[in-house]
């Protein structure tokens, strides 16, 4: 090495970097950042380079090229938006959820009062008598609700003293909170809630045009929502502000213009900037006013995704595959009832993954268990496996991803049946190949009795509360059946609204080990729901069953011990 190659003052050979750099992005609009961070593999310009010559047309036409037309996707990670998701009912909350790269927050059903929340009325045409038992079944189960918070807070008060070291007001907003940890089973799913999501460009479209291909009215109206609120004027925080100072921008600057008009005899309108220096910027004569030039900065419209969401369609492929996937299921399980199954059944692998696929396809469009499902499909000529498959994929497009049943291959698959409430907290785990059945009142519901007090304990009929509970959901679901055979339009799905969150859903957990550890111990933990603490401890018990040798290193905390109710 030659000593002009090297540079003793710094200690690098030339040309040499050891300075990096590394700093926050904040004020770009999502699109404009998504192309500047993509001009890192086109262009040599730094980011505050890129970032000062890229203008939100530029954005829309390299997005134009490169997106749609070169299919460049990972492009469309790079822009991410915020939304504000509100008054929707916590059936098409579950839905907008459902995807695997979302990130957001719900309103909790153990720190709010639902009852002040509203609740979905879907459409019912002409049909006034499934509208009206739709109605008072939503307002019975809202009244059942507030019944069954007051008699086991009031229940909770008796057992559990308050410590002399806690304070009134908290002691009551914890054993509040318990109560409305029982009393959430009885919310039916058009109850309102609202959220947030921060997602990013290429899992919005892909959300969008789910929901789009969605059979619910609400849920295909909220899709649309989405789409216009990506590709429409955004909420701007700082708008009021920006506005009112551009007005007084504005009143500098024609009193500034007015002064230099009565020094200079003669003198017209000229444009100014407000205070010290507005007179020296009319005497120069600016073509524009700063008031103009700040209005464009601070009041300009904003469109947080008007390019990459904007064509987002319904996806017929989800549409079709779903049809055909149902017709296969109602084929194969004709007449096949619907098998007895534990809480959280660990499936072990004893098939191939060719059936492995088969049985999630149909298990997806079915209401009976995975086991069930595995071992009937196992019995299946190689054939007629095949012949499955190929319907989970003979209506895939150019451009369409394998739907979310191809996921296959994961060592534990967990067989998970609990209440609609408690799946809506295991939903989270989004690391896990999650496969959910639809909602149906033939998997029964779940009675919170225990709750945190032990499995002796029935804290419901100690409230005096626990025949008005049964007799609630029971009602709940008899009157779905016979909304579901009404003739409103989509009298079936509109008849899911009134289900309660006691109800029984069926999903399948597909996941590495290490998931599997941080589930059974996030969720097994005391400051959790006992509904999820539950699922948390079957799933630890049923890893010590199988993998002994593995389920010592997970630290879950037993179920059927009680805990301190006034810790959280």
């Amino acid at each position: 090495m030659s000593s002009e190659t090297f540079r003793p003052d710094s200690g690098c050979p030339a040309g040499a970097q050891n300075q990096t750099d590394v700093f926050a992005v904040h004020g770009a609009d999502p699109e404009v950042l998504a192309y500047a961070m993509a001009k890192y593999s086109r262009s040599a310009l730094s980011m505050r380079e890129s970032l000062a010559e890229i203008s939100a047309q530029r954005a829309e036409q390299f997005l134009n090229t490169f997106y749609f037309q070169y299919g460049h996707r990972s492009i469309a990670d790079l822009a991410h938006i915020a939304f504000a998701v509100e008054r929707l009912s916590l059936l098409a909350a579950i839905v907008l959820v459902d995807e695997q790269r979302w990130d957001g927050q719900e309103r909790s059903t153990r720190y709010q009062n639902f009852m002040k929340s509203g609740w979905y009325f879907p459409g019912f045409g002409e049909d006034s008598a499934s509208a009206e038992l739709y109605t008072n079944t939503v307002r019975g189960l809202f009244a059942a609700y507030d019944r069954t918070t007051a008699a086991v807070l009031d229940a909770l008060r008796k057992r559990v003293a308050r410590p002399e070291s806690m304070k009134p007001e908290a002691y009551e907003r914890t054993l509040r909170a318990r109560a409305f940890d029982v009393a959430r089973y009885l919310l039916p799913l058009a109850t309102n809630t609202s959220l947030g999501q921060i997602v990013n460009a290429r899992t919005l479209e892909t959300q969008v045009s789910r929901l789009l291909s969605h059979p619910m009215a609400e849920v295909r109206e909220l899709g649309a929502k989405l789409r216009d609120a990506a590709t429409g004027p955004a909420w701007n925080m700082n708008a009021a502000a920006g506005e009112a100072f551009v007005k007084k921008l504005e009143e500098f600057e024609k009193a500034a213009t007015i002064r230099y008009a009565g020094r200079v005899p003669g003198a017209g309108t000229v444009p100014g900037a407000g205070s010290g220096d507005l007179e020296a910027n009319a005497e120069e004569g600016h073509e524009s006013s700063l008031a103009a030039r700040a209005a464009c900065l601070l009041t300009r419209e904003i469109r947080t995704a008007p390019t990459l969401v904007k064509y987002a369609v319904p996806n017929q492929y989800l549409v079709e595959t779903r049809k055909a996937l149902e017709q296969a299921a109602g084929e194969l399980l004709a007449g096949v009832p619907i098998a007895p199954a534990p809480l959280v059944d660990l499936v072990e692998r004893t098939e191939t993954l060719e059936v492995e696929l088969a049985a999630t396809l149909i298990y997806w469009a079915s209401d009976h268990p995975y086991r069930q499902i595995r071992d009937i499909v196992a019995a299946l000529p190689g054939s007629r496996v095949l012949e499955i498959i190929e319907v989970g994929l003979r209506h895939r497009g150019r451009h369409d991803e394998a739907l979310r049943v191809f996921h296959a291959g994961a060592a534990l698959r967990f067989d998970i049946l609990m209440d609609i409430g408690g799946f809506r907290d295991m939903h989270r785990h989004r690391r896990a190949t999650q496969v959910k059945q639809g909602f149906t009142a033939k998997l029964g519901y779940e009675t919170p009795a225990a709750g945190d007090l032990g499995p002796e304990v029935n804290l419901l009929a100690e409230a005096g509360i626990l025949a008005d509970y049964q007799a609630t959901v029971e009602a709940a679901h008899a009157a779905s059946a016979r909304i579901a055979a009404g003739p409103a339009p989509e009298a079936a799905l509109s008849a899911l609204y009134v289900l309660p969150l006691a109800t029984r859903v069926r999903c399948l957990f597909k996941m590495d080990f290490a998931e599997a550890q941080y589930i059974s111990e996030l969720r097994s933990a005391p400051a959790g729901h006992f509904s999820y603490r539950r699922v948390a401890w079957e799933m630890y018990l049923a890893l010590e069953r199988q993998h002994p040798g593995l389920a010592r290193h997970i630290r879950a905390t037993d179920f059927t011990q009680p805990i301190d109710l006034l810790q959280r």
